[in-house]
């Protein structure tokens, strides 16, 4: 055989080669599960009544600036259509983020006082002071003083098993449902998609409640 031929040949090898590792590094990873989420229990944050038709859960980083660009929309809805749907968050800080997990760590410690929501928010509207701040647990601690919460309290629960085991549920729950970006909202049980603005991610929570009212 010539050496050409013998050149092409390998060549040929190579370059299918190559294609099959990019391929494979583009392919969606998948777990082999059907998306779904864990039900609403009693260790979700909450807003809106327990009992509504209507459940809109969100998987959310503090950190992400996409979550507190959406955070407004969110508020408004839950403000417009108090009553009639039960909103629920859910931690799902992403390793890129250096100060996401401790964020979602302080909102828990929050929560155990029955502050969580003046938590949650104060993170989102402040998240451009101490996103990328070395010492963002004082300004957590800040956000907890000025939310009336005990501060002692509130330093031990920061760290507590009990704060860190919720975050790691709602981090499991998102990954068997094949969460892969923030915010993530779920209509009922089902993924939401196909909005491409506040306005229309709304209009979908509002004919949600339409139908079922």
């Amino acid at each position: 055989m010539k050496p050409s031929i013998i050149w092409s040949i390998v060549v040929i090898i190579l370059l299918v080669a190559v294609f099959s590792v990019v391929k494979m590094a583009k392919a969606p990873v998948t777990s082999g599960v059907s998306g779904s989420i864990p039900e609403i229990s009693a260790g979700d944050q909450t807003r809106g009544p327990k009992d509504s038709k209507v459940v809109v859960v969100e998987y959310s980083d503090f950190q992400c600036p996409a979550c507190a660009a959406f955070f407004p929309a969110v508020d408004d809805l839950n403000k417009e259509l108090d009553g009639k749907i039960l909103f629920v968050y859910r931690n799902f800080p992403l390793p890129q983020h250096q100060n996401a997990e401790l964020a979602a760590e302080a909102a828990g410690a929050a929560g155990l006082q029955g502050k969580f929501w003046e938590m949650h928010d104060a993170l989102f509207e402040n998240q451009a002071e101490w996103s990328e701040s070395g010492n963002a647990k004082d300004f957590f601690i800040r956000y907890a003083g000025t939310a009336g919460i005990n501060i002692e309290q509130f330093n031990r629960d920061i760290s507590s098993r009990e704060v860190k085991n919720k975050i790691e549920d709602d981090l499991s729950g998102g990954f068997k449902a094949n969460i892969n970006s923030t915010p993530t909202f779920f209509l009922n049980g089902k993924k939401m998609e196909g909005f491409n603005s506040y306005d229309e991610f709304k209009n979908l929570v509002r004919e949600a409640v339409r139908n079922n009212s």
